[in-house]
């Protein structure tokens, strides 16, 4: 379900949206925002919800490990894409799941016309980093329906 209007998308984010993701400000399109659901260095799993105001996605981006590692997307609320390289970007919808094996170019975020949220899980690995890369062609961002 598309939500553009944010008081409406808020009832719907069972996470919260929480603070605006400043750190990785410079990797995305639009506002973010940062929920961690888990805590670095204390918990096994990282877990985050990650809201996107309408329009905004994150830059093309690759999550390396030696071992096991990826990413998996729960979407919770909202509307939005995900599209690995090569392939046709996938809408996303609430109760979608994406796996996202390490290695694999990819980019994520929301509609233009809709907030989004998914939960982030940093799947556990060996030398596990992340590499930001170019953003995402607007024109093909634009053409997206």
């Amino acid at each position: 379900m598309k939500i553009y209007d944010e008081e409406h998308f808020k009832k719907m984010n069972t996470f919260e949206k929480g603070m605006e993701n400043t750190m990785f400000a410079q990797y995305f399109t639009g506002a973010s925002f940062i929920n961690p659901l888990t805590m670095p260095g204390e918990d096994a799993v990282l877990m985050f919800n990650v809201t996107f105001e309408p329009g905004c996605i994150n830059d093309w981006h690759i999550h390396h490990a030696l071992e096991g590692g990826g990413q998996i997307l729960l979407c919770i609320a909202g509307e939005g894409w995900y599209q690995q390289e090569g392939q046709k970007a996938q809408s996303l919808k609430p109760g979608d799941v994406v796996k996202i094996p390490a290695g694999v170019k990819h980019w994520h975020g929301a509609k233009k016309d809709s907030w989004f949220s998914h939960i982030a899980i940093e799947v556990p690995g060996k030398e596990t980093q992340n590499q930001w890369l170019e953003p995402v062609d607007a024109h093909i961002y634009e053409q997206l329906r």
